[in-house]
């Protein structure tokens, strides 16, 4: 595994994340929480899910490698999983731009060493599981675009455009 990969996926998922913001801080309370005949009922509940998949994911991260960027006192809250856990717009706004950027510095702090140490887990039905951090990590991202764009079919069923598909940065050209 190559930390690249990881730096890029942590890319992505901040990219996503502000594009999706950007659309979500023009809601209404009411387009928000509107309920939706899907497993997760709301804008509102979805935002949850992913933020508090991120951060639990972090928290086990960090109490297998440790990091400075995963620091105690900002893994003290213990979500509940399936549960809203906002009072507003703005507070999501704030808390999912926090937690995106404590991935990209505990990215920027991992090694490809340490991308490929087994990390043991307990899953919520009792399954220790083993796999590499980097499984792990992978699984992390791909939850959060999957549910991303879940998000985006509520916005479409609302008549909010939008579109924060794209993996590569187009302002950075390369070489």
């Amino acid at each position: 595994m190559d930390k690249y990969i990881f730096e890029s996926f942590a890319g992505y998922n901040k990219r996503a994340n502000n594009q999706m913001n950007n659309i979500i801080q023009t809601l209404s309370e009411e387009e928000w929480n509107k309920p939706f005949s899907s497993f997760w009922k709301s804008i509102h509940e979805l935002c949850s899910h992913i933020f508090i998949g991120d951060y639990g994911w972090l928290n086990r991260f960090r109490t297998f490698i440790g990091s400075k960027h995963l620091s105690n006192e900002y893994f003290t809250k213990n979500f509940e999983w399936g549960k809203i856990i906002f009072e507003n717009i703005d507070e999501y706004l704030k808390m999912r731009n926090e937690l995106d950027e404590i991935i990209i510095m505990f990215i920027n702090e991992i090694t490809n060493e340490d991308l490929v140490k087994i990390m043991s887990w307990t899953d919520w039905e009792g399954n220790i599981i083993k796999k590499e951090l980097g499984i792990y990590m992978m699984h992390m991202f791909n939850h959060a675009t999957h549910h991303r764009a879940q998000v985006s079919l509520y916005l479409d069923m609302i008549g909010k455009e939008n579109d924060y598909s794209i993996f590569f940065d187009r302002n950075n050209k390369g070489e």
